[in-house]
């Protein structure tokens, strides 16, 4: 479906990004949702805003895949009582969007199968949410009791098993609920949203150039993907355009980003199936690569090198030929590390059948980046929207039909391979001249939007903008959101030993999804 497609208005949204805007009534909204799922379209995120300080009421956007990109919608709601459709049934990853929203905003989603609370646990009373303009940062609030109802699953021998949400690492929390016979899992469960940041209440506080540092920050082992779509929401509002040698240094930033995060978790995958060589040998790599992150950029994992309108510094003059060589270095010792990996029984063992999400399902809920890559799902913004300079590169996307663990360990070896040659690539082309430029004015009300494929799949940011400059309104979406209901499918009939597996083989981000 292209965007002259749909019945309606929709205009440009401007900057490297394909998308388009539209104001939708409600009424129009699960017809739209409809068609646009009718003819493969996707949900990419789901969010709200409160605009009653300028004398309206609320409002919902929503951002989906069509064939011309991105199309987000902006439906009007009511004063009083806001109420919209909802679309959950269409997009089943709309429905967690859908109960963060109303736990945010008290924006009810009409027909919702599942009202439960996403967000609230026991922070903060039904009848306050936080989003609302006239919200008090500072209240504090008197902790109500929090009995979240877990679905129940009985018969004989039946029994549950709670695990977290504190954990025996240095990881965000997360609640997982298994009803299991013997160690064969029925079903599982996930509470998510224990820390809740605040991270959309305090970028109302910030003017654009600002965010910059919190966007960055939403996920820490995502900064690059999460910093490069916000300046491209700003650069879209602010009508700039990066020069060329800061565009081609973000494509080098996202792919570091990609290996080091590869790396680690074929480190951690090795490690769950007793393979400690690989462990040690891909986190030996893995620290050689953040090692040269913080001796060319300043920081390991990269942080604040992006900046809305180029990057914030340059590489050292000896960096081009020190990448190179990493990239050699690294080449090599992955293909070796691979046909290990492919040869170890014990790891192929548990590898190949664990955690399997059907191509046909995945498609059906929405499986994104390289989980859905590994379920035959072949989709890469790099790929199907590239932005420069990756609409020179031809990149070369890694795709399996497996759908299991062995498939998503494929995947990772293959993207890491590509990463190499890309950044060898553009060092190539890599081309001279300024660094960054300034940021022009933005129009208040206007909207902005970045779109980037990251390591774990698509990171989206969806910017409004206020008086002066500053934050109305920012809404940072991680592929998570969509990722983490199918995990949950993934481990049905597996053995419960087997879940650090399949859960590391997605490895989906706690912090992405808790703002």
């Amino acid at each position: 479906m292209r965007i002259e497609d749909l019945p309606i208005e929709a205009e440009p949204v401007p900057g490297a990004v394909p998308a388009w805007h539209a104001v939708v009534p409600a009424g129009q909204l699960r017809d739209l949702c409809s068609r646009v799922k009718e003819k493969g379209g996707r949900l990419v995120a789901l969010w709200g805003s409160d605009e009653t300080d300028r004398g309206e009421g609320y409002a919902l956007h929503v951002a989906l895949v069509i064939r011309s990109g991105l199309v987000c919608f902006t439906v009007p709601l009511a004063h009083d009582h806001p109420r919209y459709p909802g679309v959950a049934d269409i997009f089943p990853a709309a429905d967690r969007m859908q109960r963060a929203t109303y736990d945010l905003l008290g924006m009810h989603a009409r027909g919702n199968p599942d009202h439960r609370k996403w967000l609230r646990h026991g922070a903060w009373p039904a009848g306050v949410f936080p989003l609302r303009k006239g919200y008090d940062p500072g209240a504090v609030h008197s902790r109500v009791e929090d009995r979240y109802p877990f679905v129940r699953v009985e018969g004989e021998g039946v029994h549950e098993i709670p695990v977290g949400p504190v954990h025996a690492g240095t990881i965000e929390p997360g609640h997982f609920r298994f009803s299991i016979v013997g160690e064969f899992i029925l079903r599982l469960e996930e509470r998510l949203g224990y820390t809740h940041k605040g991270v959309e209440k305090l970028a109302e506080t910030m003017t654009l150039a600002e965010g910059a540092r919190l966007a960055g920050r939403v996920s820490g082992d995502s900064t690059v993907a999460y910093a490069w779509a916000y300046a491209q929401a700003v650069e879209s509002v602010t009508g700039t355009e990066p020069p060329a040698p800061a565009v081609w240094l973000r494509a080098i930033l996202l792919e570091l980003e990609r290996i080091h995060n590869h790396l680690g978790d074929l480190g951690y995958l090795g490690n769950d199936v007793a393979l400690a060589f690989g462990f040690f040998q891909f986190w030996r790599l893995k620290e050689q690569v953040l090692r040269l992150n913080q001796e060319l950029f300043g920081h390991r994992y990269l942080m604040d090198v992006i900046v809305p309108g180029g990057v914030a510094r340059d590489m050292p003059l000896a960096g081009i030929e020190k990448l190179l060589d990493l990239a050699s270095h690294l080449e090599r010792e992955v293909a070796t590390l691979r046909g290990i990996y492919d040869e170890h029984a014990g790891a192929q063992d548990r590898f190949i059948g664990a955690g399997r999400v059907a191509p046909s399902l995945a498609a059906e809920l929405g499986l994104t980046g390289l989980a859905g890559r590994a379920s035959g799902l072949a989709w890469d913004l790099r790929v199907e929207y590239p932005v420069p300079p990756y609409d020179g590169l031809e990149v070369r996307m890694a795709t399996h039909r497996n759908s299991d663990v062995a498939a998503r360990v494929s995947v990772r070896f293959d993207e890491v391979l590509e990463s190499l040659r890309l950044i060898r690539a553009l060092l190539r082309a890599l081309p001279a001249g300024d660094l960054v430029v300034p940021l022009g004015g933005a129009r208040p009300g206007s909207f902005g939007v970045g779109w980037v494929e990251g390591w774990r799949g698509e990171v989206l940011i969806g910017l409004h903008v206020g008086e002066q400059n500053r934050i109305r309104r920012m809404h940072p979406h991680d592929p998570s959101w969509q990722n983490w209901p199918i995990l949950e499918r993934a481990v049905i009939g597996n053995i419960v030993p087997d879940f650090p597996l399949i859960n590391k083989s997605f490895n989906l981000s706690y912090s992405g999804q808790d703002l």
